[in-house]
């Protein structure tokens, strides 16, 4: 195949996952070891949900862990565009050869037909697939539905009988039976590509030698690879990484436990921390071997065949034993200055804290209770500290769970956007703002007034004031928030 080239593929509809980063440093570290190119590509075709403030933050996040791309949107390079949405002639020109030549077709079914088929078939314990309906039609019935105005999605011809035999560098051959595997949709009503054919096309214009990726696209495997052999391509090597996991074995999830690198990054882990971290998840250390290596070292070590099948656990506490050993042993006092103030007291973000605090201060000496919550992890909260004459402590959790599920859906992490989700969710609760605030100030800064709540909450960022609010939400149940 040549030159080695591997890629990460995040898509810009929210927080940098560490998954994300996970990902990136397997397919970083073999690119580096092979002497080849690692190249970062923004799959957005999910325009609804994608943002450029996400794209801005992944690739602020993923340079801040140290894995630089040789490709991207930012640097470019010889085989761009390197958004998908961007690359939309592209697709289409693929997508009319596949129609073209028998091996995609045009479904005019109604979602409400898509139903009743999917329904008839959990009935009758059939796996849910598309059965097939308007790749029957003729050219001359196609042409009459396109001419009425129809809407209609491109999907791709999956044979009826045969399987597929998907070679897994590490886990080996995986077989699939061809009539559990869905006739995808390729192009959306929109003229959007969907991620199987983006996927496909721009792996194979970007010259991508191995696929490193989460083990959730198993499954699309088989209709990737098929994908593959209707253009007459060669695929690249396929590895799928096991999904990180929370110490009960379920899926690494926000809904559980922080996930955001932002959120690591706000907490005060040193990037080198997190990698090394990520890095001991793919690749365990050999006894006695030392586990605190830099990315060199990891580059070094890293080896397919010693990356766990099974789900590596998102050990948090053993994160913390890094972050400290590097604090420790590879800080000397002027680093360590350094450290402290690109984490927490950078010019600008000094300058946005003096404005807040001046208003409220006496003396200087005044600032290290009004501010300690903007340099801490987790607030010490008591379900008592909710209570106020306004909202007791049930009307508080009521109030903290609305506003934790607005937060979430903001696009953009503002003051302002921020103060629109809790006036929202005071008028839902027939509610004055202040008496919503209330508990949030508390849930925040851990205390009923403070420096501006909507300001404070912008500079901690959402993935800390995520991790607040659930934490305020235990202490209000006296149980984890259930995911």
């Amino acid at each position: 195949m040549g030159n080695v080239r591997t890629r990460v593929a995040p898509s810009p509809t929210g927080d940098p996952h560490v998954g994300t980063a996970y990902v990136a440093l397997v397919n970083y570290c073999f690119a580096r070891q092979c002497g080849g190119e690692f190249i970062l590509r923004i799959e957005d075709t999910d325009q609804a949900r994608s943002t450029a403030e996400s794209e801005r933050i992944i690739l602020q996040t993923l340079r801040w862990c140290g894995l630089d791309w040789d490709e991207g949107p930012d640097v470019g390079g010889p085989h761009g565009p390197y958004r998908q949405s961007e690359r939309s002639e592209i697709y289409r020109e693929y997508a009319a050869k596949l129609l073209a030549s028998g091996d995609a077709f045009k479904c005019f079914c109604t979602p409400a037909r898509l139903d009743e088929m999917r329904v008839a078939q959990r009935a009758a314990g059939q796996p849910s697939r598309y059965d097939g309906l308007c790749r029957t039609y003729s050219a001359q019935e196609v042409a009459r539905r396109e001419a009425a105005g129809e809407s209609y999605v491109i999907r791709m011809v999956v044979p009826d009988e045969g399987t597929c035999v998907v070679e897994d560098l590490r886990r080996g051959p995986i077989e699939f039976d061809y009539k559990s595997v869905d006739m995808q949709v390729l192009v959306k009503s929109d003229g959007m590509p969907t991620y199987h054919l983006a996927n496909v096309v721009d792996d194979h214009l970007m010259k991508i030698t191995h696929v490193f990726r989460g083990e959730e696209w198993v499954s699309s495997a088989p209709k990737h690879l098929l994908l593959y052999r209707y253009f007459g391509w060669e695929p690249p090597k396929l590895m799928h990484l096991p999904l990180l996991r929370n110490p009960d074995k379920s899926k690494l999830s926000k809904r559980k436990n922080p996930t955001g690198i932002l959120f690591y990054r706000a907490m005060g882990y040193l990037p080198e921390a997190l990698v090394n971290f990520l890095a001991l998840l793919a690749n365990a250390a050999h006894e006695g071997e030392d586990e605190l290596m830099d990315l060199a070292a990891i580059v070094r070590r890293f080896r397919v065949e010693h990356v766990p099948i099974g789900g590596p656990v998102f050990d948090v506490p053993k994160l913390d034993w890094l972050n400290a050993r590097y604090i420790r042993e590879r800080l000397d006092p002027e680093t360590f200055v350094e450290r402290v103030r690109e984490w927490g007291a950078s010019p600008d973000r000094l300058a946005r804290i003096a404005t807040l605090a001046a208003p409220r201060i006496e003396r200087l000496s005044d600032l290290g209770s009004l501010l300690a919550f903007l340099f801490a992890g987790r607030i010490a909260l008591r379900a008592a500290d909710f209570a106020g004459k306004k909202m007791n402590e049930e009307q508080a959790r009521q109030a903290l769970t609305l506003a934790l599920t607005e937060l979430d859906a903001l696009p953009v992490w503002n003051a302002f956007g921020i103060q629109s989700a809790i006036e929202r969710v005071a008028s839902s609760l027939d509610r004055k703002v202040r008496d919503v605030a209330r508990p949030l100030y508390v849930a925040i800064t851990g205390s009923p007034t403070s420096i501006p709540l909507y300001d404070s909450m912008e500079l901690l960022g959402r993935d800390l004031c995520r991790e607040r609010l659930r934490n305020a939400l235990d202490v209000l149940s006296n149980q984890p928030v259930p995911a």
